[in-house]
């Protein structure tokens, strides 16, 4: 009787646990796309988010990006991040995100600067934004930003977030 009564009780736990779970759980991220001139970059970067509650969130995203620019290079970027979210209010997000870029360029060989590339590219995002429904809009800053060593061109990076 007490097996029969400990295995009903560990059957329950187990699915409400999970019911709860992904009920806290949105998805989103970005895509993007950019072409003018000889230059093509193209986007996609997917994210997913455990809610603890209404105010605090955590989780993780991945990121594709691909670039080229006619007689000069391709490139490849792909990597992942975390991202911890905190909302003070309703309407404003607050976010700090750690994401981690494999950078693989490839220069055309008729360009002066033909050497090859292959590195990390580590940024730390201490961002906020505004909130309305699903979607954020906001800016951040690169903490870790290096002009020499950086993939972004500057520090300060807009952000539009969708969430599902």
């Amino acid at each position: 009787m007490v097996l029969i009564s400990l295995y009903s009780y560990a059957q329950e736990i187990p699915q409400n646990e999970e019911d709860n779970f992904w009920r806290n759980v949105q998805f989103g991220g970005g895509l993007g796309l950019s072409f003018a001139n000889g230059f093509f970059s193209a986007t996609v970067a997917p994210q997913g988010v455990y809610n603890f509650n209404e105010r605090f969130g955590l989780g993780i995203g991945l990121n594709a990006t691909v670039n080229s620019q006619k007689n000069r290079f391709k490139s490849t970027i792909l990597g992942g991040s975390i991202i911890g979210l905190y909302n003070p209010l309703r309407e404003i997000q607050l976010s700090t995100e750690f994401e981690q870029l494999n950078v693989n360029r490839n220069f055309d060989e008729n360009f002066v600067s033909n050497i090859d590339d292959n590195f990390w590219n580590s940024a730390l995002f201490i961002g906020v934004g505004y909130r309305t429904n699903n979607v954020i809009f906001g800016i951040r800053y690169d903490v870790l930003y290096d002009e020499e060593k950086s993939i972004y061109a500057e520090p300060w990076l807009p952000f539009i977030r969708f969430w599902f």
